[in-house]
């Protein structure tokens, strides 16, 4: 079994679009499963600039699969992994909860495992 290492990560401005439906952060933030392959994600980092509580959304195949609150200009570590699978085939990506009117700039960093 061979395994790879994958991130999704860097710093990126927003401006919050309300809190009802999760929004794109970045296309950076999004990577497909190859088929024949399972993913799982190892972790969370996020950090927020803002004054503001924001949310950044875990999605796959445009369902949420986890929410990731980080408060105002704070930060927020999540080490225990996704327990599910990724099945090849499937679409992850992070997409943003932010009020409208509220802008700043998220720190994410997500690792992820595929084998």
């Amino acid at each position: 079994m061979t395994l790879k290492n994958l991130f999704l990560q860097g710093i990126f401005p927003f401006d919050g679009a309300g809190l009802e439906k999760p929004v794109p952060i970045h296309s950076q933030l999004s990577h497909y499963v190859p088929d024949g392959v399972i993913n799982q994600t190892l972790y969370f980092r996020g950090g927020n600039s803002s004054a503001e509580l924001v949310t950044v959304v875990l999605m796959r195949d445009g369902v949420p699969m986890r929410y990731f609150p980080i408060g105002a200009k704070g930060d927020v570590h999540v080490p225990l992994r996704v327990v599910e699978d990724i099945d090849g085939g499937s679409l992850i990506e992070l997409r943003l909860l932010a009020d409208t009117g509220v802008s700043g700039a998220v720190v994410i960093d997500m690792g992820m495992v595929e084998h």
